[in-house]
């Protein structure tokens, strides 16, 4: 099932691998589920079943030139769960893929849904305001759109140096790494990278916490520059109840790459299964990986 229609007949791309309890995977902007393949090989492996898509506009899935608000995209998110049959499943959103997970959440009550996971997500508020002082400028938000608007590619190869945290002397990737980004990034339409730009940096989504009555886990870099800290992951934390919150040090926003062996780990411990392989962490990680089996976060066993 490479593609799966959506309700107002967008054509969406989907991998579907392995066997067992489903795990849902939802990039961020502007990649593709490409950029979630190491997690997902993990999973299938250890005997769950990875389901990953490409949001509409993006990678392999088709572009059309509305439905980038989230109320369409978690419809698609909807609509990826009943094509594919997948019940009790973990919704994981990374970036702008964590708004998914929280609209779904409150606008389809979280069916079939028994896990969360918000990954250096939007969610719950971007935007600096009156009752969200800690939040980006809007200065600083808008104008990723006019960046975009006069120079794509430049403005992306700035971006993507924020995203994984390279530096002027030392660098968690590789340029090959910084050059695949920029290859998914080709991949979308310049009207859903706008829009969706336009949706992850100034949609609200702190009504929609109240409807996370699953255990979510939240994973957050404390140097994240692209998605802050204290306005996401940290306000996520203390919003909804059956959440964990593991903020890894010094990690940019793309910790899913930058850290991906740790995170790897730490998604299949929230899961209920421990990898064949073990990730040495400090003492610090280790107590905050144990943090997951605390019985008020049960961990979700297929």
């Amino acid at each position: 099932m490479p593609y799966i229609k959506t309700r107002d007949g967008t054509d969406l791309y989907v991998k579907d691998w392995g066997s067992g309890r489903p795990v849902v995977l939802i990039h961020g902007w502007p990649l593709s589920s490409d950029s979630w393949d190491a997690q997902a090989m993990a999973l299938a492996e250890s005997g769950f079943r990875a389901i990953a898509y490409d949001r509409r506009g993006f990678g392999r899935s088709s572009q059309p030139f509305t439905g980038y608000d989230y109320d369409t995209l978690s419809d698609d998110l909807a609509d990826v769960l009943e094509a594919t049959g997948a019940q009790d499943a973990t919704l994981i959103g990374f970036s702008m893929g964590g708004g998914e997970v929280a609209r779904y959440m409150s606008r389809h009550g979280g069916k079939g849904v028994v896990g969360a996971g918000l990954i250096s997500s939007v969610v719950p508020y971007m935007p600096q305001t009156d009752d969200n002082p800690h939040g980006a400028p809007v200065d600083q938000l808008t104008g990723i759109v006019d960046g975009i608007k006069v120079d794509r590619y430049g403005f992306f190869a700035t971006f993507f140096k924020q995203f994984f945290g390279v530096g002027f002397i030392s660098s968690p990737v590789s340029n090959e790494t910084l050059d695949w980004a920029q290859q998914q990034m080709s991949m979308a339409g310049l009207k859903p990278i706008l829009a969706c730009a336009e949706s992850f940096a100034f949609t609200d989504f702190r009504p929609d916490l109240s409807a996370f009555r699953v255990p979510t886990l939240i994973v957050h870099g404390t140097a994240d520059k692209t998605v802050p800290i204290d306005p996401t992951g940290r306000a996520a934390a203390a919003a909804i109840g059956q959440s964990q919150l593991v903020e890894y040090d010094g990690a940019p926003h793309a910790l899913t790459l930058t850290e991906s062996d740790r995170f790897t780990r730490d998604l299949l411990t929230f899961l209920g299964h421990r990898p064949a392989v073990d990730v040495p962490g400090t003492v610090e990680e280790e107590v905050q990986r144990e943090q997951f089996l605390h019985p008020q976060l049960a961990p979700i066993v297929p």
